[in-house]
């Protein structure tokens, strides 16, 4: 099927049709579906990563969001239980510029097509999703409705109006809806090929409470590989339940949704650490929320950063980094408080990408250091933490 043109939205459906995204401003983009059966509503965004994809899906980071991916070939290698990060609370939809081919890769055990079906995940083919990104990139991420139909039967207006009826990420709270609801203790460490992922290793190691915003799997085994011992508690935790623990340290996940909304009762917890000097570690929303404990502000991104390719600058010599992304909130730089620092910035835009805390050891980054996906730069961070940890 001819690829869509978001700046020319066809007149009717095309035959063969069965899929379709409609955007709140009325655009509507004809492709065939696969996947997942049925209609999801939520934010466009797109991701620039070139592999990972089942990875992204997976990533509770994306809940309320729709994945348009820029590389062409997504799903050729197929899709295996070792690549879940945290399986239904990720990404509602995935846009791809060409239907997943037959997978070419040993550790395939299904297509990725299949995969979408158990996990409830929508795909849509055939859209110009070079065309979509620049509109997400000049007008930025819309809200929208995909749509997958095997008899190409939709009630466009139906679709449309849910679409228009959708509020948005701003002030949304997602964290409650894909954090652990209970809590435990994290067994694990890092993947390798032909063993898997690694089991916790024994003696005395640092007890490092995890707040789950909406983690990512592998954050945790990088804690582990770093040395710590890991005990994930819900994002509602309250300080008494977090300092029950009697952490050496206390970790701050990724997650979807709004930080001010989340941080209505996540910042008062970490205000009460930071009271007590405990070590914080945050990461992407968890980063967002020190920032709003510190007292700074966040502000809802343009397009956002997503991507396994980003350059971001530490402050203190000048080394770049590429790193892992996922994000549409911001702290602030302008409003950071004294006493407050700037440790990384992007090299795309200039936006904040980290903040320590001065006297505390406390510090955070806007991107994903456990590069799953993307590349590992940045581990050393998980072992700074760590290690400061006694």
């Amino acid at each position: 099927m001819a690829p869509a043109n978001p700046s020319a939205a066809p007149a009717a459906q095309p035959s063969g049709a069965t899929g379709v995204l409609v955007l709140a401003d009325g655009t509507i983009l004809w492709g065939v579906g696969y996947g997942a059966s049925g209609a999801a509503v939520g934010e466009i965004c797109f991701n620039t990563s070139m592999t990972g994809y089942q990875e992204i899906l997976t990533d509770p980071s994306y809940a309320g969001q729709v994945v348009t991916f820029t590389f062409p070939h997504i799903g050729n290698v197929g899709a295996n239980p070792e690549d879940m990060e945290r399986g239904v609370h990720g990404a509602l939809g995935a846009i791809t510029r060409e239907l997943p081919t037959q997978p070419s890769n040993f550790r395939s055990v299904q297509t990725l097509a299949e995969w979408m079906i158990e996990q409830g995940v929508i795909g849509l083919a055939g859209i110009d999703t070079r065309a979509l990104t620049r509109r997400i990139r000049d007008a930025g991420a819309p809200n929208g409705v995909i749509a997958h139909s095997p008899d190409g039967q939709f009630d466009i207006d139906e679709l449309l109006a849910k679409a228009r009826g959708w509020a948005g990420l701003e002030g949304m709270d997602l964290a409650k809806a894909v954090s652990r609801t209970d809590t435990g203790d994290w067994t694990g460490g890092a993947w390798t090929l032909g063993h898997g992922y690694a089991t916790e290793a024994g003696g005395e190691r640092p007890h490092v409470v995890a707040i789950d915003y909406g983690a990512k799997d592998n954050i945790f085994r990088n804690l582990v590989k770093a040395g710590a011992r890991v005990t994930v508690v819900p994002a509602t935790a309250s300080l008494d339940e977090v300092l029950g623990h009697n952490p050496a340290g206390v970790f701050l996940s990724n997650g979807p949704g709004d930080p001010a909304a989340t941080g209505d009762y996540a910042v008062p917890v970490i205000q009460g650490l930071l009271e007590r000097d405990v070590p914080i570690f945050g990461i992407c929303l968890g980063h967002q929320m020190l920032g709003i404990a510190a007292g700074a502000k966040t502000v809802k991104m343009h397009q956002g950063h997503r991507g396994a390719n980003h350059p971001v600058q530490r402050a203190e010599d000048g080394v770049v980094e590429i790193t892992s992304m996922n994000h549409g909130f911001a702290v602030d730089a302008s409003t950071l408080p004294a006493g407050v620092v700037e440790t990384h910035k992007s090299l795309f835009d200039g936006s904040n990408c980290g903040i320590a805390i001065t006297g505390k050891n406390a510090f955070s980054v806007q991107y994903h250091p456990e590069a799953s996906p993307g590349p590992q730069d940045s581990f050393y961070l998980f072992e700074k933490f760590v290690g400061g940890l006694k």
